[in-house]
């Protein structure tokens, strides 16, 4: 099993940057394929990057393309998600997921250990 651990979150204006970060514990990050949801109040968990075990293949969801950059650190046991350029609608709670599988997945029923996750909150 592995343990997740998010951080980084905050408060930002629009335009601005924030960098998330999910820590590991356990298991070898190296095991899992790795994504990252976000959820807004009232609103239903999303999909919003994902990227392979060895990091040579990432995928996004349509909001987040050309803004956000998912990358990890096997060695480390961390996965961050770089955001940029950020919006307002992007506020909301920030997990990250973990699936024991090779390959990603945009469906959050598919990954089995999630974090706490992080608050965003983008201000116009």
């Amino acid at each position: 099993q592995v343990q997740l651990v998010e951080s980084g979150g905050g408060l930002v204006q629009a335009g601005g940057s924030l960098r998330v970060s999910c820590a590991a514990s356990g298991r070898a990050l190296s095991y899992y394929g790795m994504g990252w949801f976000r959820q807004a109040p009232g609103k239903a968990r999303e999909f919003v990057a994902a990227i392979d075990r060895s990091g040579g293949f990432t995928y996004y969801a349509d909001p987040g393309k050309g803004r956000f950059t998912i990358s990890r650190d096997n060695a480390k046991n961390t996965v961050s998600l770089q955001m940029n350029s950020l919006k307002p609608e992007d506020t909301g709670v920030y997990y990250c997921a973990a699936r024991d599988s090779y390959g990603i997945t945009v469906r959050g029923e598919l990954y089995s250990y999630w974090g706490q996750g992080t608050q965003v909150t983008v201000s116009s």
